[in-house]
C-alpha cells in the first residue's frame, strides 16, 4: 500500500484529507509539527507527502529538506496560500514536485494531482518535459542550469500566475514563454505576443485595448485589442521595459482589476488572459533609474525566470546546432566536429539568435559542396583566423616581399626587364628559363591577390573566394600550392 504523509497543523485539513482519500489504496499518516514529522519518518516509508508551508514550530522548506534527506525518492507537494507563492517556488527549487494553493478550490484537480504521485513515474514527467521542450524549440543539452530552469517552468506552467522572464537579447525568452503556454492549461487557447518597443505609445495602446469606430483618424472600424484576443489564453509582453510611463499605468490597472476599455468607448470589458512579460533589461535596476514603475514590477514579478546567455552554456551549442539544422530539413551532422569546436570558443553576444543566423548562413554557403561544413563557412569574427602567411618574408616587414603592393610592382617591373632583355637578345634565347619565369610570375601574382583578399576578409576563405571570383576549393588549392 502507498504511504502518504500529510504535514499540516490544522485539524480541519487533516479531516478533509481523511475524507477525500478514504476510498483509495493509500496509507495516510499525519503530522502537525517538526517533531511529529521526525517520528513519522522513523516509523514508515512514504512514497509521497503533502507539506504545509507554515507550521507552528518550523516551515515547509525545512520539513522538505528533512524528508528529502531521509527519503530522497519521496515526492513532496507544498501546500501554500497565494501570498506565499514565492516561497513555494523556492521549495520547487529544493526538490518539491509541485505546489497547490489553499484553500483547495478545485477538488478534482487536487485528487488528480495526488493520484499522479503514485501512478505517474517521475521519469515519465521528465520525458514529457523534454519532448515538449523539443517541440517548442526550447533546447536543453547538458547544462544543469538550463534543465533546472525548464523544470521550474514546467511546474509553474499550469498555475494561473504572472511570469516575468529576464535575459539578454536573443537568448530565447519568447521561446520559453511559448513553452509555458504549451505546458499550461491554456494551450488550446491563443498565444498572443506584442513587442512593446515596436510601437509608438498611441499605436501600442490601440493594439492592447482596441478601439471603437471613429475613435481617432483612420479608425474606420471597431477593433478588438490583444487583451480581448488573448482572453482565456496567454498574452506575452516582449521588452516590457520599453513601454511608456502612460502605458505602464494602464497595464497596472488591467493587472489589478482585469478590466479595461477600448479607445473611444466607455464600456468596461474584462480579460482573463494569462500575462507573461519579458525584458532584456533588469527591471529592478530600471525601477531604481526611475524608468519603470515599482508597483507594476510587483505585479509582474510573481515568478521570475532568468534565461542564461549562450556564453554560459556553450556545452549546449552542438545540441542547438543540430536542432537548427533539422529545421532546415538537412542532415543534423552537417557541421564538422572542428567547426562545432570553433563555435564553442566564441562568446555569442547575440546569443541563440546570432547562432541561428550563423547556421543558416553556413548551410546556404555550403549548399552543393561535398563533405561536412568546415570552419571556413563561419564568419571571420567567429573563426578568428590569424593572417595566413605564404612565405617567411611576410613575417619580416623590413624585408621586401612580392606580397605587398610596392614589392609586387617592383617584382613585375624586374620580371618585365628580364623578359625584354631575353627578347632583344637575338643571338640566343633560353626558352625553358623564360617559361619557368612565366610560371613563377603566375604563382607570385596569384599569391599576392590571394593574400590581399584574405586580408580584406580577415581570413574568411568563403568571403575571399567571392572577392576573387573563384570557388572555395580553388582557393584552398592555391593556398596549398603557396605552402609548398
Amino acid at each position: 500500500m502507498n504511504g502518504l504523509l500529510i504535514v499540516d497543523d490544522e485539524i480541519q485539513v487533516q479531516t478533509f484529507f481523511s475524507y477525500l482519500l478514504r476510498k483509495k489504496d493509500i496509507a495516510l499518516s499525519f503530522a502537525g509539527n517538526a517533531a511529529e514529522v521526525s517520528t513519522a519518518l522513523e516509523k514508515n516509508i512514504y512514497q509521497a507527502a503533502l507539506v504545509d508551508l507554515k507550521l507552528p514550530d518550523s516551515n515547509g522548506l525545512d520539513i522538505l529538506k528533512t524528508i528529502k534527506k531521509r527519503m530522497p525518492a519521496c515526492r513532496v507537494i507544498i501546500m501554500t496560500g497565494y501570498s506565499t507563492v514565492k516561497s513555494a517556488l523556492e521549495a520547487i527549487r529544493l526538490g518539491a514536485e509541485d505546489y497547490i494553493e489553499k484553500p483547495f478550490d478545485d477538488i478534482n484537480e487536487l485528487e488528480t494531482l495526488i493520484d499522479s504521485l503514485f501512478t505517474t513515474p517521475a521519469t515519465q514527467r521528465q520525458t514529457d518535459l523534454m519532448q515538449l521542450a523539443e517541440q517548442t524549440g526550447f533546447i536543453v543539452g547538458t547544462n544543469p542550469d538550463m534543465y533546472n530552469l525548464l523544470s521550474l517552468a514546467y511546474k509553474i506552467a499550469r498555475k494561473n500566475i504572472t511570469v516575468l522572464i529576464e535575459g539578454e537579447t536573443g537568448c530565447g525568452k519568447e521561446v520559453l514563454a511559448r513553452f509555458l503556454h504549451e505546458a499550461g492549461m491554456r494551450n488550446s487557447q491563443p498565444f498572443v505576443g506584442v513587442n512593446c518597443g515596436a510601437f509608438t505609445e498611441t499605436l501600442l495602446e490601440s493594439e492592447l485595448f482596441g478601439h471603437e469606430k471613429g475613435a481617432f483618424t483612420g479608425a474606420l472600424h471597431s477593433r478588438k485589442g490583444l487583451f480581448e484576443a488573448a482572453s482565456k489564453g496567454t498574452l506575452f509582453f516582449d521588452e516590457i521595459a520599453d513601454a511608456s510611463p502612460a502605458i505602464q499605468v494602464k497595464l497596472l490597472r488591467v493587472l489589478e482589476t482585469r478590466e479595461f476599455m477600448r479607445i473611444g468607448s466607455e464600456q468596461i470589458r474584462h480579460t482573463d488572459a494569462r500575462i507573461i512579460a519579458a525584458s532584456h533589461a533588469n527591471l529592478e535596476q530600471e525601477v531604481e533609474y526611475g524608468r519603470f514603475r515599482e508597483d507594476l514590477l510587483y505585479r509582474l514579478n510573481v515568478v521570475k525566470l532568468v534565461v542564461p546567455p549562450l556564453r554560459n552554456r556553450k556545452e549546449d551549442i552542438p545540441y542547438l546546432v543540430r536542432h537548427l539544422i533539422r529545421r532546415h530539413h538537412m542532415d543534423e551532422n552537417a557541421f564538422a566536429p572542428e567547426t562545432l569546436s570553433v563555435m564553442q570558443e566564441y562568446d555569442w553576444p547575440g546569443n541563440i539568435r546570432e547562432l541561428a543566423n550563423v547556421v543558416t548562413r553556413a548551410l546556404a554557403l555550403s549548399e552543393g559542396e561535398p563533405g561536412p561544413i568546415t570552419p571556413d563557412y563561419l564568419p571571420a569574427a567567429i573563426v578568428k583566423q590569424q593572417m595566413i602567411s605564404f612565405s617567411p618574408s611576410i613575417e619580416k616587414p623590413e624585408q621586401k616581399s612580392p606580397l605587398s603592393k610596392p614589392s609586387l610592382e617592383e617584382y613585375v617591373e624586374e620580371w618585365k626587364r628580364e623578359l625584354l632583355t631575353q627578347w632583344k637578345n637575338s643571338s640566343s634565347t633560353d626558352l625553358p628559363a623564360v617559361m619557368d619565369r612565366i610560371k613563377e610570375l603566375e604563382k607570385t601574382i596569384g599569391a599576392a591577390f590571394v593574400g590581399r583578399a584574405l586580408k580584406e576578409s580577415w581570413g574568411n576563405q568563403q568571403k575571399a573566394s567571392r572577392l576573387l571570383n573563384i570557388s572555395v576549393r580553388k582557393l584552398r588549392y592555391l593556398l596549398h600550392e603557396k605552402g609548398k
